[in-house]
């Protein structure tokens, strides 16, 4: 017992572990490459039918709304040939012509703190 506990090869071979030799290690350095190249390759094919996947499902929902598309289009075009764009509300200003709809207004949180009376 003494001699295995200064010796720590002793104490592995007699568990039945040895130590890898020159083949052993170049075994197990072909073993190892060869799961990387697997893994790899069955990720490529993972992402590769996820983005297949993913570009059936966009042009479903392309052709699905396809419809609703022109829809908007048409009344977009209506509503600017009926003079109800942005342009027609800043017609007296100079400059470049804002788009969309402004809504002013305050905004007032619960959680602040109201200020200090004033005396």
């Amino acid at each position: 017992m003494e001699r295995n506990r200064h010796n720590p090869r002793a104490h592995d071979a007699s568990a039945g572990i040895q130590q890898a030799g020159p083949l052993g290690k170049i075994f197990a350095a072909l073993i190892g490459a060869a799961l990387l190249v697997l893994g790899l390759m069955f990720s490529v094919v993972i992402i590769a039918v996820a983005i297949a996947f993913g570009l059936v499902i966009w042009g479903w929902m392309w052709w699905k709304t396809r419809a609703l598309r022109q829809q908007m289009r048409e009344q977009m075009e209506a509503r600017m040939a009926a003079g109800e764009g942005a342009s027609a509300q800043y017609s007296d200003s100079e400059g470049p012509q804002p788009r969309g709809r402004v809504i002013e207004g305050e905004v007032i949180r619960a959680d602040d703190t109201p200020p200090p009376p004033e005396r």
